[in-house]
């Protein structure tokens, strides 16, 4: 199951608990009405603002992650109200764990200690509201603690978990991109001393071939002549062949699909959208270019971006330019820090005579252009 699947059914099972436990208290709001302790319009205002605090968090979790503690706060005070106020229902409790729980995914670990000692307190308050004994009080209050210190202790192995695959999916993008790197540059290094050797040996070869042939034809008859001058346009056809294989040699454009494709494969997270334009031949420096750009974009996304999707898109401009955009679906920011990652990546672009910029108010953006070479 993948990760977003799994966070929309965890939020799924956490709104259906909470509507459960409330059910015991509507049916008696409907009924009788002595599972409450105070007004029947207090307990609905503190229950419904609960639900609507608890679906915030689910649903702009990027505004709730800079600011935590706005919703924090009234999330834990519905909670109390909802469970103070039908004190005598005997489930409601179970919200305050939920709030914990949220306070360990969003908070420090000194707020999520303050959480679980104040929710402690409250199940004990209203337990005792609801006419309980005080071992029955001190018994309910250690329940609900441990059932607290369950929900943090998991969470908290979540996050460490998920930040082990985050740093695991980093390496291996860097590890990857280095791989495709060095295996370009070793093609590059053979591709040339191929080219050396075939002009250092058969090209010189051939050269004498053609001046001993034109020496010869000047001292044999005319049919030995003929002969001659056809085996003199038979070699320097040969020797033009040479030199066009080893100018291929030199010039063979890197793989950079092939590259950038093993960059990217495999992610878990974010799902990686590549498309590279089938006439780009960038040479061996705007092609690394180009795969450090890339590498630094999707170490981003991993790292910080909480994107579902990034797409890739290489392809060639109007005036024969190379361009790069990246984009991803991820939480964004007002305030775009540029770091070492970033700041390396305008200096190579600059560094070839290119342009880049950075937008991430909705979501993260490159655009790079690389002349072309």
């Amino acid at each position: 199951m993948s990760e977003s699947r799994l966070e929309i059914w965890t939020a799924a099972s956490l709104v259906a608990v909470s509507l459960l436990v409330a059910v015991p208290v509507v049916v008696d709001l409907f009924g009788d009405g002595t599972a409450t302790t105070g007004p029947a319009w207090a307990w609905w205002i503190c229950y419904l603002g609960y639900l609507a605090l608890l679906g915030l968090i689910f649903l702009d979790n990027a505004t709730v992650v800079r600011r935590p503690v706005i919703v924090l706060v009234p999330l834990a005070l519905c909670a109390a109200g909802t469970v103070l106020l039908a004190a005598r229902a005997g489930f409601t409790p179970i919200l305050l764990v939920f709030v914990t729980a949220c306070a360990a995914t969003l908070g420090s670990r000194r707020l999520t200690a303050v959480y679980l000692v104040a929710n402690t307190g409250v199940v004990a308050l209203a337990a005792a509201i609801a006419g309980g004994s005080l071992p029955e009080v001190g018994l309910t209050a250690l329940v609900y603690a441990a059932l607290q210190t369950c929900s943090v202790w998991a969470v908290w192995s979540e996050q460490r978990e998920r930040t082990a695959r985050e740093r695991l999916a980093v390496a291996n993008t860097e590890l990857r991109a280095a791989t495709a790197l060095l295996a370009e540059s070793s093609r590059s290094t053979e591709r040339l001393r191929i080219a050396r050797e075939l002009h250092d040996l058969v090209g010189h070869q051939l050269t004498a071939l053609v001046l001993e042939l034109e020496v010869a034809s000047h001292h044999r008859g005319d049919a030995a002549a003929d002969h001659v001058r056809r085996a003199r346009g038979l070699a320097r056809e040969l020797l033009g062949d040479v030199r066009t294989a080893v100018g291929e040699l030199r010039s063979r454009p890197p793989r950079l699909r092939e590259a950038l494709t093993e960059i990217v494969a495999d992610l878990p997270r974010p799902r990686v959208h590549l498309s590279v334009a089938d006439d780009l031949e960038p040479d061996e420096e705007c092609a690394v270019t180009l795969i450090r750009c890339v590498q630094e974009v999707v170490t981003n996304a991993i790292r910080h971006s909480e994107a579902e999707n990034l797409w890739l898109r290489v392809d060639r401009a109007g005036s024969g330019e190379i361009t790069l955009r990246a984009e991803d679906d991820g939480r964004g920011a007002e305030l775009l820090r540029i770091g070492n990652g970033l700041t390396g990546v305008r200096e190579r672009v600059e560094q070839l005579g290119g342009r880049v910029s950075f937008e991430s108010r909705s979501g993260f953006r490159l655009d790079a252009t690389v002349p072309a070479p």
